[in-house]
C-alpha cells in the first residue's frame, strides 16, 4: 500500500495525493529501503510550453511527495494511520526539462534531517533517467 493510502480517510483529500480527490493528481509514495519512491506519468493537458511538463505540476509533486516521505518518518512513533504533515517550506530547482512524450516521472525522496515535529525531505524528479528537478521539503506534523 501506499503511504497516502494510511492516511486517515478525512486527510485523503489532498489535489496531489488525495485518493477522495476526484479531480486531483492521485500521486502514490512508496518505502524502497531508506528512500521513498513514487511514479507520475504526465498528461498532455499538464504541459507548461509544447513537449514539457508544467513547472507547477513538477513543484506540486515534490510537495506531495515530500510531505509523504515525512509522513513515512514519524509513521514509527503511531499506530494506525500515519501522521498527517503539512508544508513549511518548499524549494525546487529545475535542472531540465521534463518530457510530456509517454515518459514516466520517477521521484525519489530521503529524510536528511529530522526533530520531534519536523522532518527535511530531499526530493529528486527523473524522466527517462535524466535529473529534471530536485526540492527540499520541510514536513511539519499537522495531526497525530
Amino acid at each position: 500500500m501506499a503511504i497516502q493510502d494510511h492516511y486517515d480517510p478525512d486527510f485523503q483529500v489532498c489535489y496531489g495525493c488525495g485518493a477522495r480527490n476526484d479531480k486531483g493528481l492521485h500521486l502514490k509514495s512508496y518505502i524502497d529501503g531508506d528512500r521513498v519512491v513514487a511514479e507520475y506519468l504526465p498528461q498532455a493537458h499538464e504541459m507548461g510550453v509544447p513537449g514539457v511538463a508544467y513547472g507547477g505540476l513538477i513543484a506540486s509533486l515534490i510537495d506531495c511527495h515530500g510531505i509523504a516521505t515525512g509522513a513515512a518518518h514519524f509513521l514509527a512513533e503511531y499506530s494506525g494511520h500515519p501522521p498527517r504533515c503539512v508544508t513549511a517550506s518548499l524549494h525546487v530547482e529545475y535542472r531540465a526539462p521534463t518530457p510530456i512524450d509517454g515518459t514516466p516521472m520517477t521521484l525519489t525522496a530521503r529524510v536528511t534531517d529530522s526533530s520531534a515535529r519536523k522532518a527535511v525531505v530531499e526530493v529528486q524528479v527523473y524522466a527517462g533517467g535524466t535529473l529534471t528537478a530536485e526540492g527540499r521539503v520541510v514536513a511539519v506534523r499537522y495531526r497525530g
